[in-house]
């Protein structure tokens, strides 16, 4: 059986596998890769376990709900019935993997009752969904709360976003066209000679087609002011800068490596921010890792 083919039926069954399932393996698979980030990939897994749990919770209670309509947006839905009941348990299990100052907030926060719960919620979906800075600098803050309403919302917005009404988009808009999101990292596939890119939103994974050159965060696309750098030892992740504004963000080249799955790839990839922001880059959104 020729390598190339091998790779194809394995591409195959890598659709049939449910989504959680592949962004844990890949996890796992990438600790002996990237032993640089094995810890923070071992605590990413624990997380998506328990995300991939109340997305199945989820899924079970809403069953027998109609899709939402394409032309509502998608933060107009709220189930704080459904969701205020499972935010305890995240708590208690953020507070018994997350490094110190995240589980510190999450301790606080558990305390502090229903009524704050839920206004942390609140204040998260309704507001910017957006966070910037690391996990430890915002655990030391009032943002902590956001970081954690942020984690524990994903898997209720992914869900939403996977049943939602298709709707045609107008332009490649550089945020979620579903919920508003930043893009949290970009991706390339295959399109004749060469690649088409496509953008992945930081709250509901929802991932909408995106100009090749044009940056989401201020709208440049003089291509002397673009670029992107890249490491031999990690040649399938990418760095897209713009010198306009000088953010950044990372994307998954699946034409190198098919079998990345690119949310879990780029926590993996720290040598790549610690060199974007070396050089005066800001990230345009933090993932998981704080990174």
């Amino acid at each position: 059986m020729s390598n190339s083919f091998a790779t194809r039926l394995r591409e195959n069954e890598e659709m049939k596998e449910p989504k959680w399932d592949r962004r844990i393996r890949r996890a796992n698979e990438l600790v002996s890769s990237y032993p640089f980030c094995a810890e923070g990939l071992r605590y990413y897994t624990r997380v998506a376990m328990f995300q991939k749990s109340l997305y199945g919770e989820l899924r079970k209670a809403l069953a027998d709900a109609p899709k939402i309509s394409s032309d509502r947006p998608l933060r107009d839905e709220l189930d704080l019935f459904l969701l205020l009941p499972k935010f305890p348990e995240f708590l208690s299990v953020i507070q018994q993997i997350a490094p110190a100052p995240l589980s510190q907030a999450s301790a606080a926060l558990a305390q502090k009752g229903p009524a704050a719960w839920q206004h942390t919620i609140e204040d998260f979906w309704h507001g910017e969904p957006e966070l910037a800075g690391g996990v430890a600098d915002t655990a030391q803050a009032q943002s902590s709360d956001r970081v954690l309403a942020w984690m524990f919302l994903q898997p209720y917005a992914e869900y939403l976003a996977d049943h939602r009404e298709i709707a045609v988009l107008d332009g490649t808009p550089s945020t979620c066209p579903l919920c508003g999101g930043k893009p949290a990292v970009g991706v390339l596939r295959s399109e004749g000679d060469g690649a088409k890119k496509s953008l992945i939103c930081m709250l509901c994974a929802h991932e909408w087609a995106f100009r090749r050159i044009f940056c989401p965060a201020c709208g440049e696309e003089r291509e002397p002011q673009m670029a992107y750098y890249s490491a031999p030892e990690i040649a399938h992740v990418r760095v897209d800068v713009c010198d306009t504004c000088h953010t950044y963000l990372k994307s998954i080249d699946l034409t190198k490596t098919g079998l990345a799955v690119a949310v879990v790839d780029e926590l993996a990839t720290i040598p790549l921010d610690l060199w974007a922001r070396e050089h005066g880059y800001e990230k345009l959104q933090i993932n998981l890792l704080g990174t």
